[in-house]
């Protein structure tokens, strides 16, 4: 296959979860109809993998699998037409939110490499099914594309994701392969009490989609002295409907009596307690706050602390910042850790 096929293949993968994603207009055809089966399948083995939640998902990627995206996105590479020596790449996949390993699986099919996937117990249905359409699209695919449950094996180099301690195992397991290894990070944003109502609704996406269980999600706000949360509660309101998801509310009420037996200081609105913490990671249904006494002291701090973090949600023209609500749309050349994939893959 060549470069050209392969971002063919992917941009007609990108159409694909497009109609998927339309529910209100539903692609004829069996691949579409057993999509749907697919997605009802993987909402009943992993409560939480809510349909809305996948479809969000793959409404993601159908923006940013377009040919003008992947045209952009390779263009500072000096990717062959063909890649002369596939190489295979073991990718180590997280199963938090849906389809979560799907960009290690582009970047390695995108460059001419094979994939060999051990998928996470949470999510193992979504990217092989997907993985089933582009085969289809392009047959040149199907012997570079294997997806297991078990050990890894024959690989070249490996991509791994997971928390900090199964990253400490990653190291000693892979160190003879040219690696990239993930650990936990976490989201914050920097609020000034400027910002608008909007602003906050969007912030509430960044808290809220897939329940706060993404490294992507905003996990911890800053705030500044005196600072008036009524605005912010009142914002969150939009995502009020999480009270009804089970797991969402055990976990609420779980951590508040913790919280309140240990007689700690909480901000509630019945749905998503806000505790003053130092910490980056907060539990399902909670969100840290910190104050701040500067904001030139504080991105010294958060410089710091970058190998923590994922995102910074602000709008103060810092530089890498996130805009409020984008958090989890991520254009194709904004790396996972800040590591450029491509780049690792083209070494190999």
């Amino acid at each position: 296959m060549t470069l050209n096929q392969r971002i063919d293949a992917f941009a007609d993968l990108g159409r694909f979860f497009n109609q998927v994603s339309d529910e209100n207009n539903p692609a004829a055809g069996s691949m579409s109809e057993k999509a749907n089966e697919i997605l009802a399948a993987a909402e009943a083995e992993n409560g939480w993998f809510t349909r809305q939640n996948i479809l969000a998902a793959l409404q993601s990627w159908a923006g940013l699998l377009t040919e003008e995206n992947l045209q952009q996105w390779l263009s500072k590479y000096n990717l062959p037409a063909v890649n002369p020596n596939p190489k295979t790449v073991g990718i180590v996949m997280a199963g938090n939110v849906p389809m979560v390993g799907f960009h290690d699986f582009l970047s390695v099919l995108i460059t001419g490499n094979k994939v060999q996937a051990k998928l996470a117990s949470g999510d193992r249905l979504l990217i092989p099914f997907f993985a089933e359409f582009l085969k289809k699209t392009e047959p040149g695919f199907a012997g570079f594309i294997e997806f297991t449950e078990e050990r890894l094996t024959d690989f070249d180099a490996i991509i791994a994701t997971g928390s900090d301690n199964t990253a400490r195992y990653f190291e000693y397991y892979f160190k003879k392969y040219p690696h990239i290894i993930r650990k936990n990070r976490n989201s914050v944003a920097v609020l000034t009490g400027k910002e608008t109502g909007r602003d906050l609704e969007l912030l509430a996406d960044d808290i809220f989609r897939h329940f706060g269980l993404g490294c992507r999600n905003v996990s911890k706000i800053y705030i500044p002295e005196g600072y008036n949360f009524d605005p912010f509660f009142k914002a969150m309101y939009s995502w009020k409907h999480v009270i009804n998801h089970h797991r969402y509310i055990n976990n609420y009420d779980y951590n508040k009596a913790v919280y309140l037996m240990d007689n700690l200081a909480l901000l509630d609105n019945e749905f998503l307690l806000l505790k003053e913490d130092s910490g980056f990671s907060s539990p399902i249904a909670v969100v840290f706050y910190e104050y701040y006494s500067g904001l030139s002291r504080l991105a010294s701090h958060l410089e710091e602390q970058a190998d923590r973090l994922q995102c910074i949600v602000a709008d103060l023209e810092w530089p890498g910042e996130v805009a409020f609500g984008k958090t989890q749309s991520p254009e194709l050349w904004e790396y996972a850790d800040g590591v450029d994939t491509i780049r690792f893959l083209e070494k190999l």
